[in-house]
C-alpha cells in the first residue's frame, strides 16, 4: 500500500469519527483486515460532532470527502423508500447546494482556458454561482450577442483529489477479494475499474459537450425531453458554455402542482424516456438525479422534462440490449421459467445452474408486487431478497450493467417522489413491446443486414489466406498451439506469499493492541508503546506492498 493511500485512509477515518460515523466502517466486512488502523488518530476522539443530527453529519462528512462520497450520496438521496426521511432531506442538499468555490477562481480559470480577459468573452457574467455540485460550479452569463448562457467550471485540483480516492478504492476492493467470500461474485475490483471510466470522463468537459450533442438529436422536437444548446465555440477542457434553460426543478413538486402540471403524465413520460433512450437510442442520460432534471410547463397538461449535466452517459453492448429487453417482457409476461432461461442464456449465472430451481425463486420474489402502485412496493424487502436469490445461485455482478442499474434506482426513485400511484410495469410494457416488433420487422432486420454486410465480406475475403497460411505452417512443422499452464512451482510461491501476508498482518495487529495497552498501563516508558504501534503499521505497510509487488 502506499504511503498517500495509507494517508487518505486515515483523513477518511478522521472525518468519519469526528462525524460520528465510525459505526458504519465497523459494520462492513472490509473493517476486519485493518480494524487496529481505524482508532489510529486518538485525538478525533475528542473531535465529535456534538448536538448535530445524524443526517447532517453525514451529510457534512460526504461534503468533506470529496466528489466521489458526494456521487454517492447524490443517488442515495432519490431513494426515500430505502432512508429515513431525516438523511433524504439531508441528502437531497447535495444535488446543488454543494459549498461553491470561490468565484474569483471560477474567473481566472475561465481567462486561463480562453487566453482572453473575461469581458473578452462574455457579454456579462454574473459572480456569484447559481449552483454548485461536486466536481464543477455553474455561473450564469450571456454571449457578446446577448444569448443567455450558463457557463460551467471544474472545480480545481479534481484531477488529483479523484486519482486519490480512485486508488483507495481500488485498495479496498483488492481487500474485499482477499477477506470478503461474496467478493468473487460481485466483482469489486472490475466495478471499480468500470467506475473509474465513468468518473475520469466526467472531468473532460469537451467530452461532456459531445455527449449532449447526440442526445439533442435523438430528442429533436420531442414533447418528452429538450436538451440545451452547447455553444462548441466556448467550450474547453475546464470550462463548457451551453444555453440557459428555464423550469422548475423536477422535485420540486409545490411548485408544479401550484402550476397545474399534469404530474401523473411527467411521472409516465419519465419512465418512456428512460427505455427511449436504452433501446430505441442505446445511449441513455446516466445521471439523473433531481439536480439536473427540470421541468418546463408551458403547457402544464403536457410538461416536458429539460437535462443538464452530461458528464455521464451509457450505452449497452447489443447482447446485452437484448438480453434486458427480453428479462423486461418476460418478466411483465410473468413468464420465470423464461428469465430464468436467460439469466443461464446471457451468462449472468453459472451454466450449471437448475433453470426450474432459479425460476422458482424469482417467481418467490417478484410475484407479491404485480399489479401494485410504487407506494404499496417496499423495494427495500424487494432488493433484498433479490440479493439473497443471487447469492444462492452464485448469480454474479455484471460491470457493464451498472450505470444502467444505477440509472433505473434514480429513474424509480424519481418516479416514486412524483406520482407514487404510477404502475412502472404497465407504463414501460407497451414500449418495450412496441420496440421488440419493430426490431424484429423484416424490413428492420434486412437494414441491419445490409449495414452489416461489407464487414462481413472483407472478413470473408480473408479467409482463403488464413487457410492457406495454416496449411503452409502445417506442412513444414511450424504449426504450434501454445498452452500456458500454472506451474507448480509459481503456485506454491503465490500461497506461500500469502500466507506471510496474513502472518504479517496478524503480528501487526497483536502490535498495535500490544502498544495501546503499554500506554495505557505503563506511562513512565510509553516511548516503548508508541514505538510497538509505529512497528505495526510499518508491518502492515510492508505486507499490503508486499502483496502489490508479488501480483
Amino acid at each position: 500500500m502506499r504511503p498517500r493511500v495509507l494517508a487518505r485512509l486515515l483523513q477518511i477515518q478522521r472525518a468519519l469519527v469526528r462525524h460520528g460515523l465510525d459505526d458504519f466502517v465497523r459494520a462492513t466486512h472490509l473493517y476486519r483486515p485493518f480494524r487496529f488502523l481505524v482508532y489510529l488518530s486518538p485525538w478525533t476522539w475528542f473531535q465529535r460532532s456534538i448536538g448535530v443530527a445524524r443526517g447532517e453529519r453525514l451529510r457534512l462528512a460526504l461534503e468533506e470527502l470529496g466528489p466521489i462520497f458526494v456521487k454517492f450520496g447524490q443517488a442515495l438521496s432519490t431513494r426515500r423508500d430505502l432512508l429515513p426521511a431525516d438523511i433524504a432531506d439531508e441528502l437531497a442538499k447535495l444535488q446543488d447546494r454543494v459549498p461553491p468555490f470561490d468565484s474569483a477562481v471560477a474567473m481566472a480559470s475561465i481567462e486561463k482556458s480562453f487566453g482572453l480577459a473575461l469581458g473578452d468573452i462574455f457579454g456579462r457574467f454574473d459572480t456569484k454561482p447559481l449552483a454548485a455540485a461536486s466536481i464543477a460550479q455553474v455561473h450564469v452569463a450571456a454571449l457578446k450577442d446577448g444569448r443567455e448562457v450558463v457557463v460551467k467550471i471544474l472545480r480545481p485540483g479534481m484531477r488529483e483529489i479523484i486519482d486519490l480516492d480512485l486508488e483507495v478504492l481500488h485498495y479496498l476492493a483488492e481487500l474485499a477479494d482477499e477477506y470478503w467470500g461474496e467478493a468473487r461474485r460481485l466483482r469489486p475490483v472490475e466495478l471499480v475499474r468500470e467506475y473509474r471510466k465513468t468518473i475520469l470522463d466526467e472531468l473532460d468537459l469537451l467530452r461532456e459537450a459531445g455527449n449532449a450533442a447526440p442526445l439533442k438529436r435523438n430528442f429533436a422536437g420531442s414533447t418528452l425531453l429538450y436538451v440545451p444548446e452547447v455553444h462548441w465555440d466556448y467550450c474547453r477542457v475546464d470550462v463548457m458554455v451551453m444555453e440557459r434553460i428555464h423550469g422548475v426543478i423536477v422535485n420540486d413538486l409545490e411548485e408544479l402542482r401550484a402550476r397545474g402540471t399534469n404530474i401523473r403524465k411527467l411521472a409516465e413520460n419519465g419512465v418512456e424516456i428512460f427505455f427511449t433512450q436504452v433501446f430505441r437510442d442505446n445511449f441513455f442520460h446516466a445521471d439523473m438525479h433531481p439536480g439536473n432534471i427540470f421541468v418546463q410547463i408551458d403547457d402544464p397538461q403536457n410538461p416536458r422534462y429539460a437535462a443538464v449535466d452530461f458528464g455521464i452517459v451509457g450505452s449497452l453492448q447489443a447482447r446485452d440490449q437484448h438480453y434486458l429487453a427480453e428479462n423486461f417482457l418476460a418478466f411483465f409476461d410473468r413468464d420465470y421459467a423464461r428469465v430464468a432461461a436467460l439469466h443461464v442464456e446471457s451468462g449472468w449465472v453459472p451454466r450449471g445452474t437448475r433453470v426450474d430451481e432459479l425460476e422458482s425463486a424469482v417467481r418467490t420474489v417478484c410475484e407479491p408486487i404485480f399489479n401494485k402502485p410504487l407506494k404499496e412496493i417496499s423495494f427495500a424487502q424487494v432488493l433484498l431478497r433479490l440479493f439473497e436469490t443471487a447469492r444462492r445461485f452464485d448469480m454474479q455482478v455484471q460491470p457493464q450493467l451498472i450505470l444502467l442499474q444505477k440509472t433505473l434506482f434514480n429513474i424509480e426513485g424519481l418516479g416514486r417522489q412524483l406520482y407514487p400511484d404510477l404502475d412502472l410495469w404497465q407504463t414501460a410494457q407497451p414500449y418495450l413491446r412496441k420496440w421488440t416488433r419493430e426490431r424484429m420487422n423484416p424490413r428492420a432486420v434486412l437494414r441491419r443486414a445490409r449495414t452489416q454486410l461489407p464487414d462481413v465480406l472483407v472478413a470473408l475475403q480473408q479467409v482463403p489466406q488464413i487457410f492457406q497460411t495454416a496449411v503452409r505452417d502445417a506442412a513444414e512443422g511450424r504449426l504450434r498451439f501454445s498452452v500456458d499452464p500454472v506451474g507448480a512451482a509459481q503456485l506454491r510461491d503465490d500461497m506461500r506469499r500469502a500466507n506471510s501476508r496474513r502472518d504479517a498482518t496478524i503480528a501487526a495487529a497483536v502490535l498495535w493492541v500490544s502498544g495501546l495497552i503499554w500506554l495505557a498501563w505503563s506511562r513512565q516508558i510509553a516511548w516503548l508503546g508508541w514505538l510497538q504501534m509505529t512497528a505495526a503499521i510499518a508491518l502492515f505497510v510492508w505486507s499490503r506492498s508486499s502483496r502489490s509487488r508479488g501480483a
